[in-house]
């Protein structure tokens, strides 16, 4: 194990010791804990993102119709700032 020095405020210094006397444990040891759970959520985080990543599975129903958003006579429709820039009512 290696030794670590760290600057923090005063009263965060007085809230860790309270705290670690609490859990019954030093401040040194809940540091230690914290970093390594921070550690062990990212290598999760990472591990599930990966997976993610390279999951090839598609997840669109097989005998879903193809469905495509398309305006009539190939232009879009019309909206509100349309028919009154054209004087339409």
């Amino acid at each position: 194990m290696k030794n670590v020095t760290i600057t923090v405020e005063d009263s965060v210094l007085e809230w860790a010791r309270i705290e670690a006397a609490r859990r019954g444990t030093s401040v040194s040891r809940m540091l230690g804990d914290f970093m390594a759970e921070m550690q062990r959520r990212e290598d999760t985080y990472e591990r599930a993102y990966l997976a993610w990543r390279t999951d090839e599975r598609t997840w669109k129903a097989k005998d879903a119709p193809k469905t495509t958003a398309r305006s009539v006579g190939g232009k879009r429709a019309a909206g509100p700032k349309d028919t009154e820039s054209k004087g339409v009512a």
